[in-house]
Order: structure tokens, then C-alpha cells, then sequence
């Protein structure tokens, strides 16, 4: 996957991942959040299903980078809110 595509995968699953935990801010945030959540996510379907984020049009992307960044978003909150 090309570095556009990293970039607009980041931006809309970290946008995804913000409208689903309710959370706020703008699309910097959401950029990075998704990059992080897709890294993270990737990551977690290399470990435990022996596959990876695959491609752009691919479904089983799109869930490991939404559900990585849904990850991210909600340990930032505990994290974030204990101090």
C-alpha cells in the first residue's frame, strides 16, 4: 500500500474511530490517530490471526485500522482522564 493510501486510510478510520467513541477534534488528530490505530491494528492481526493490514480496498483493513484506532482512542482516554 502506497504512502497516499496509508495516509488516507489513517484519516478516515481515525475519523471513524472519533465518531464512534464520541470523541472531539479535527482532522490532524483523527490523521494521526488513524496511523497510530492502523499500526497498532496491523499489528494485533499479525499476531493473533497471522494477517495483516493487506491492502486499501481490502475489508479486513479497514477493521484491523478502525478497530486499532478505536483501541488507541479509548486507552488515551484512561489515560488522559486518570491525571
Amino acid at each position: 500500500m502506497g504512502f497516499i493510501a496509508w495516509i488516507l486510510m489513517g484519516l478516515i478510520a481515525g475519523a471513524i474511530a472519533k465518531a464512534i467513541l464520541k470523541e472531539k477534534g479535527g482532522w490532524l488528530s483523527s490523521l494521526l490517530t488513524g496511523l497510530v490505530g492502523g499500526l497498532v491494528g496491523g499489528w494485533i492481526g499479525s499476531a493473533l490471526f497471522d494477517r495483516g493490514l493487506t491492502g486499501f480496498f481490502s475489508l479486513w483493513s479497514w477493521l484491523l485500522a478502525i478497530g486499532g484506532s478505536v483501541l488507541v482512542l479509548w486507552i488515551y482516554g484512561l489515560i488522559v482522564k486518570k491525571r
